[in-house]
């Protein structure tokens, strides 16, 4: 075969007609055209956002969550364009693509309800901002950090390290704590038992002694010391403080605990035992034995 056969060859498969899409002809090289295009402006979308991640939010100190989604934002706008070029290009519409979303519409309805449910989840966790990259959230029993926000799901990475992929609509359609949500400061409380024999004003000055002395606990709003109520066996005090960073507040909490019990120790605090008292009570006479 020569190579102008080859050609000749090359250019009767390219022009092979596939199927018309209201009387347009889609044939082998107009699919080969729109998946060229549609690949390039997919890999332009994500240039694009690493570009202005690193050269415009990064240089004006744009936080984390709102560089994710407006470069988020930005890629998909992008794909979105390259979809509409790439039929157009291939000599189908906009009114010809009514067709294409009426069979998508049918799929949606015989199983992609999941897909779909997730791909809306994920347009409305951009726009309205309920996570951000970098919150610490509480989602389906799980506690971690938001990664990456994907159109589908988001990963989510717990305190042990470990990643997990969840859908999109658990964050739209079910209760989430958002630890970080516009304000990253906590309320840290320790909770711990005092002896009743203990004198109440050096309990106050030992807890709030350990606030004072952990440089991880802010000063405003200051710390606070409660009498919360009168156990069984102990005074339960409640040692109330703030913190700067939420993520911070396991590491924290294993401080401040080490701190009271030395500082109990050194103030002769007692933590003490739950106590429970026994009484005895028979309704039945015992048999006395008079032989001597």
């Amino acid at each position: 075969m020569s190579w102008e056969e080859f050609f000749s060859y090359i250019r009767e498969v390219l022009n092979i007609q596939l199927f018309t899409i209201s009387g347009v002809p889609v044939t082998t090289a107009s699919i080969l055209i729109f998946f060229l295009l549609l690949t390039f402006f997919i890999i332009a979308g994500i240039f694009a956002r690493r570009a202005i991640n690193r050269k415009i939010f990064k240089r004006f100190k744009v936080d984390e969550g709102t560089s994710y989604t407006l470069s988020r934002i930005t890629q998909y706008t992008i794909i979105t364009i390259g979809v509409l070029i790439s039929f157009n290009f291939v000599g189908i519409n906009l009114s010809s693509l009514t067709v294409i979303f009426g069979l998508l519409s049918v799929g949606i309805g015989f199983g992609l309800q999941n897909v779909t449910s997730n791909f809306i989840s994920g347009l409305i966790i951009l726009f309205e901002r309920p996570i951000s990259v970098g919150d610490r959230v509480v989602v389906s029993e799980i506690e971690g950090d938001i990664i990456e926000i994907n159109i589908r799901s988001t990963m989510v990475r717990t305190v042990n390290n470990i990643s997990i992929v969840v859908p999109n609509s658990e964050f739209v359609s079910k209760d989430v704590i958002n630890y970080s949500h516009g304000d990253p400061t906590y309320r840290l409380d320790v909770n711990v038992g005092v002896s009743y024999d203990s004198d109440l004003d050096t309990v106050l000055k030992a807890l709030n002694e350990v606030a004072a002395n952990n440089s991880n606990v802010m000063k405003n709003p200051e710390p606070e010391v409660y009498l919360n109520e009168f156990g069984d066996s102990s005074w339960n005090m409640q040692l109330r403080s703030w913190i700067p960073n939420v993520k911070d507040y396991p590491k924290i909490r294993n401080e401040l605990n080490q701190a009271i019990v030395r500082t109990f120790r050194k103030y002769n605090i007692v933590i003490p035992f739950p106590q429970r008292d026994l009484h005895m009570r028979s309704s039945v006479k015992l048999p006395i034995d008079d032989r001597g």
